[in-house]
């Protein structure tokens, strides 16, 4: 499987469904959506999947390669449906092999039956028998007393839908129709989950109209109605979700690709690399917090060598980067200044400003970085770290920046590093460099291979130890290190255009300015939130990504943040606990028998709702002083999640030495201002260990996990 799935419909053996709009009205010119799927495809590619059909020739190997979904459309005889395809209905004994062979390596399958199946000619109950699965040849009918016919159709029944509120499989479903269905019967043992099924008051009752099945490493979906999802019905009640549910799933098999970024040209095994981060790593290990050397504790003549290393093999592997060759070629100059001024704090502004990656974004150009910089979320020293990176600028994220303006950002993977990266840092950001000056910053990198993969390993365990059901498309997420890290590029590259933008007072990250922990929380968070907010208006529009950046800020913001770093003004911390009380408090988020679930036809607009709260907080605050605006802002926060037993902010302005400077209304700010609650205390504990595997971690990790 590729980032997005290739579905492939049957259209050869005498389908009754076409995916032309033009078939479809030779088919049935009075009604022609009664015979189209157009709008199905069309749901299909608007979340990024390639749809074909398969026109011609038998079902074989070959027929299916590259295939991840076959979808067989309600085959049928001529003297029963009108069709397209000139292959009968019936599938050779040759093509059903076939098909269970592609399924048990790992392919899905979905296949749309109907009612009275047995009118229709058609083989498909000899190849659903291998599955575990028979259609029986009825049609069911509700009772007039029951409230579920649908438009007050008695064969139009609405189903009940398994567990209720929708989750796994059925996430955001509430409400299915079936249109003259038939029933499915499942044998004992198959590894099956019925979806829906008849109501008490429908005839034949309690019967599963439609059934998930895993088969060797495969998926196969069967529904006991084709109609639900032609173009005259997906748009009724819940059955577009529905599909597009069910396909995901189906695509999801365990024959996934290992679809991990390539790690680099090959300049990471190259001799001049390795002797480079040798040097580099030697050197670091002489410097002190400042990045300067003692000579009292090591010998200069060492370090002196080290950087002769260094910068010969800049110099020897700056033909491989020529995009980079001004600031390659001021490099040796700031080591020499650092070398000749008795190894002090270094300076590297005159290379630093020489680097502008921001002027070379092409999807999978490389670069070469030496640098003494710390490494926000990683190590706090200014030590020289050496570092090999590739830039992921595919044409989908530069169409997405074209509307967002955000000429500073760029979304890189790891190709190599030195030990200042093996840690839980995944920026790189000029403003960490030792320089004499503050210059003009033209770039900011977000390491979204790093960001995939912990995103991937932590939503995975949490999923297992909370019991939630994860969604299609969010399995499909945590189950591609391609598609997480491309996820992380759209959400940074939105996130990071939010700061400093909008109708605020100010921006706590820009001014620099000594705040309590929870405005940065905010402000984090507000990014976070209007990214999320723009992500459900791109997904209305098609825009493939869309709805993976909402589950990654939601799983990211709830499983992640609370737990990871020390509880010390944590304020990437608190936003995600905001966040979790807001969904909990608003009854999108039910923590019950020990088990997590959402209500996912709710969760977008209550995200959205919070982005409102928040940015009205934000909004307001321009007419506050500084210090009412913490304080409004500290009351907003501790609505929802509940302050320090022994705090003074808590106790209000009365409690406040409002009169005082804002350095003592700074200091009374406890540590841990806003404690976890019982579930992130108890989630910590147990996912200490996960939390702790992510510092370093890389998409080559993932893989080799």
């Amino acid at each position: 499987m590729g980032v997005f799935p290739r579905v492939l419909v049957e259209q050869a053996h005498s389908s009754a469904w076409s995916l032309s709009h033009e078939t479809a009205a030779r088919m049935n010119p009075a009604n022609p959506e009664d015979s189209s799927l157009v709008l199905a495809a069309e749901a299909l590619t608007s979340r990024g999947f390639e749809v074909a059909g398969h026109y011609d020739g038998q079902i074989d190997s070959e027929a299916l390669r590259g295939t991840d979904v076959f979808v067989i459309d309600h085959p049928s005889s001529r003297h029963a449906e009108r069709v397209t395809g000139d292959l009968p209905a019936v599938f050779a004994d040759a093509e059903l092999d076939a098909i269970t062979e592609f399924v048990h390596a790992g392919g899905g399958l979905v296949v749309l039956a109907e009612c009275e199946q047995d009118t229709y000619g058609n083989n498909l109950n000899e190849l659903l028998a291998r599955f575990g699965v028979q259609v029986v040849s009825t049609t069911v009918h509700e009772s007039a007393a029951s409230g579920r016919r649908h438009h007050g159709n008695a064969t139009w029944v609405r189903a009940e839908i398994a567990g209720g509120l929708g989750q796994g499989l059925l996430a955001g479903v509430g409400e299915v129709c079936f249109y003259r269905a038939g029933v499915l019967a499942v044998e004992p043992g198959t590894d099956a989950q019925v979806l829906a099924r008849t109501s008490a008051t429908a005839y034949p009752s309690h019967e599963p109209l439609a059934v998930a099945v895993t088969y060797g490493a495969g998926r196969v979906v069967v529904l006991s109605d084709s109609d639900l999802i032609g173009d005259d019905s997906i748009d009724e009640l819940d059955h577009r979700r529905f599909w597009t549910n069910l396909v995901t799933w189906a695509s999801v098999g365990s024959r996934q690709a290992q679809d991990v970024t390539s790690l680099g040209s090959g300049v990471e095994r190259s001799a001049e690399w390795r002797s480079l981060k040798a040097a580099v790593e030697e050197l670091r290990l002489m410097q002190r917090k400042d990045g300067s050397i003692d000579a009292e504790q090591h010998d200069l003549a060492r370090a002196g060598a080290l950087v002769d290393t260094i910068v010969a093999e800049i110099a020897a592997l700056a033909p491989r980067f020529p995009h980079d060759a001004a600031y390659l070629a001021a490099l040796p100059g700031d080591f020499a200044t650092w070398v000749d001024g008795g190894f002090g704090v270094p300076d590297f502004l005159d290379s630093l400003v020489l680097f502008r990656p921001d002027q070379s974004r092409a999807d999978g150009i490389e670069h070469l970085v030496v640098f003494p910089m710390y490494t926000q979320n990683g190590n706090p020293d200014r030590v020289f770290e050496a570092l090999l990176l590739s830039v992921s600028w595919p044409e989908w994220l530069a169409k997405v920046e074209a509307s967002y303006d955000n000429p500073m950002f760029l979304a890189v993977n790891f190709i190599d590093f030195t030990p200042g990266y093996d840690t839980n840092s995944a920026v790189l950001f000029p403003e960490t460099v030792a320089v004499r000056e503050v210059p003009k910053f033209y770039w900011g990198a977000i390491f979204c291979d790093r960001e995939g993969a912990r995103f991937r390993r932590v939503v995975t365990a949490a999923s297992e130890l909370l019991s939630l059901q994860l969604p299609p498309d969010a399995e499909r997420l945590v189950g591609s290190q391609e598609l997480a890290q491309s996820t992380f590029a759209m959400w940074d590259l939105i996130h990071d255009r939010t700061h400093s933008h909008g109708d605020l007072p100010f921006d706590p990250f820009m001014i620099k300015q000594r705040m309590p922990f929870w405005m940065y929380a905010l402000e984090e968070l507000r990014c976070d939130l209007n990214t999320f907010r723009q992500a459900v208006k791109l997904e209305a529009e098609g825009q493939p990504y869309a709805r993976s950046v909402q589950l990654a800020i939601l799983f990211d913001r709830l499983f992640r943040f609370p737990i990871t770093g020390d509880r010390v003004r944590n304020y990437d911390g608190l936003g995600g606990q905001l966040m979790f009380a807001y969904l909990h408090k608003h009854d999108a988020l039910h923590w019950t028998d020990n088990k997590l679930s959402f209500d996912w036809r709710r969760v977008p607009e209550v995200v959205v709702a919070l982005c409102d709260e928040v940015e009205t907080l934000y909004r307001s605050g321009i007419d506050r002083s500084r210090v009412g605006h913490w304080l409004a802002s500290y009351e907003f926060v501790s609505s929802y999640v509940a302050p320090h037993p022994a705090s003074t902010w808590a106790r209000g302005a009365d409690a406040l030495p409002l009169d005082g400077p804002v350095k003592e209304l700074t200091n009374l700010v406890q540590p841990d201002e806003f404690p976890l609650n019982v579930f992130y205390e108890a989630l910590r504990k147990k996912m200490a260990t996960v939390i702790a595997s992510t510092a370093g971690i890389t998409a080559a990790d993932e893989a080799a996990a």
